[in-house]
């Protein structure tokens, strides 16, 4: 059943952002009376309220903003960023089902809606993981379509408010949460002197001793033959003096440009997951299809050493050119039955970080009709090999025996998805904030032959950038 949408722009010219509000608040009253139509379907009706704006910086506006969810995305690209706040439509399931079935959901939901409504959220990495009380405000599956949304997409600002209506809520429910929302807009501050509160004590989960036991476990399992790969992660816990706001963490980041995304969602007040992650897991439009492989890493160890440092040692590194092989030959094979063509990039090359540089193909696909879908292609492509293994089903299978935690969203897909369209990225390098403790996620990528301890220090530096933030400033 497809929903109705209407797209209504107040003013063709841009408008400050008071007057934007205002222009909005009367788009909104004024269509407020056509919204459910004489047959009382179910179906829904969207109408997307945008006014263009001069810039304001999307993540110091969030910051202001006292209403919840908040979320943050930001593409690897820089050229696409949202901030949002509250929820006009919303997308979840619990219960301990397989990914598969929640992908499966998420696609039905998705079935009829408008191309204009981007729904931002995530999922578990294992949808079947239950009991772990850190993870209870983030389900197996959850997406929102914000209420309000403050955008930059290339040069162009808008705000953007989402009504949405049903029967069976009615249109005036509606519009008082849309006019609420935009009467409870705060400014976007010029600066905060908000800092990340002191450090009480750090641990790590597992310890060094146990992480090397797990590393060795796999080992085991290369020499067997029944796995060529497998990444493991850890959970290192830290505790503050006081609960604070978890976006901190994205406004004190100290690499603008780094290449990565950034993905943010706080469900409620102090309880936020977000990533700082190189990896994309697939971009679609329509039957067309990016990804890529990305696996391999090698550290910077001063900002004095220039790129072509942590370039040449990966390229002439045996380890990381065969784990990068496998990421790239599993992506490959998986998109062949599901896509009518395949190019992904020959030759190996280099993505620069701040702290670190990984191996990576870029791959264009062109998806057959029947798997143009997001059930079908988070099917296919979650999780990657570099952050389950090979083969996939294996991996899935011993990850949980070999981690001492529950993953949650770390690793898993999040990002944003329309009816025809959707970009996700792969939530490592990733951390879940409750209250006055934070829980930061990263692994690394093991085949035959890893070192353990040269493991360890990799995890060391891939959680180097977030545990910078918590280091008190000079």
């Amino acid at each position: 059943m497809h929903e109705q949408h209407h797209i209504i722009i107040p003013s063709p010219d841009p408008l400050p952002i008071e007057q934007a509000i205002r222009a909005l608040k009367a788009s909104i009253l004024e269509y407020a009376p056509g919204t459910i139509d004489a047959s009382g379907e179910k179906s829904g009706t969207l109408a997307v309220f945008r006014q263009t704006i001069p810039a304001i910086d999307p993540l110091k506006w969030l910051s202001a903003q006292s209403l919840f969810p908040r979320i943050f995305w930001m593409n690897r690209e820089r050229d696409y960023m949202t901030a949002a706040i509250g929820a006009a439509d919303t997308i979840t399931h619990e219960g301990a089902e397989s990914n598969e079935e929640n992908f499966k959901r998420l696609g039905s939901a998705m079935t009829g809606k408008s191309p204009d409504a981007r729904y931002f959220g995530g999922f578990r990495f294992n949808s079947t993981e239950t009991g772990d009380p850190a993870w209870e405000a983030f389900p197996p599956l959850s997406f929102t379509l914000p209420l309000l949304q403050l955008s930059r997409e290339g040069s162009l600002h808008t705000l953007t408010c989402h009504l949405w209506t049903t029967a069976a809520d009615g249109a005036e429910a509606a519009v008082h949460r849309a006019t609420e929302a935009l009467n409870q807009l705060q400014a976007a501050p010029d600066k905060s002197d908000d800092e990340i509160p002191s450090l009480l004590s750090v641990t790590h989960n597992p310890t060094r001793d146990g992480w090397i036991h797990a590393c060795e476990k796999a080992l085991e399992a290369f020499a067997s033959g029944s796995m060529e790969k497998i990444m493991l992660a850890r959970q290192t816990v830290l505790e503050f003096t006081e609960a604070f706001s978890p976006l901190l963490f994205l406004q004190n980041y100290p690499y603008p440009d780094n290449a990565t995304y950034r993905f943010y969602f706080e469900p409620s007040r102090g309880q936020a997951f977000f990533s700082f992650t190189p990896e994309r897991l697939y971009r679609r439009n329509g039957q067309s299809l990016v990804t890529e492989a990305l696996a391999g890493t090698h550290s910077k160890t001063n900002a004095a050493q220039e790129d072509n440092y942590a370039r040449d040692a990966l390229l002439s590194s045996e380890k990381d050119i065969r784990e990068h092989r496998f990421v790239r030959d599993m992506i490959y094979d998986e998109l062949q039955p599901a896509c009518s063509s395949v190019d992904m990039e020959e030759g190996v090359r280099v993505l620069q970080l701040n702290r670190l540089a990984h191996l990576y193909n870029l791959c264009r696909a062109e998806l057959k009709e029947e798997f143009s879908n997001e059930p079908a292609v988070l099917s296919l492509m979650h999780p990657t090999p570099a952050v389950g293994g090979v083969p996939k089903k294996e991996a899935m299978r011993r990850i949980p025996d070999l981690e001492t935690f529950s993953r949650g969203w770390y690793a898993a897909p999040a990002g944003w998805v329309s009816s025809n369209s959707a970009e996700f990225c792969v939530g490592i390098r990733s951390a879940l904030v409750n209250g006055q403790t934070a829980y930061l996620y990263s692994g690394a990528g093991l085949v035959k032959g890893s070192d353990p301890a040269a493991e360890w220090d990799e995890v060391e530096q891939k959680i180097g950038d977030l545990m910078s933030l918590t280091r008190p400033k000079a």
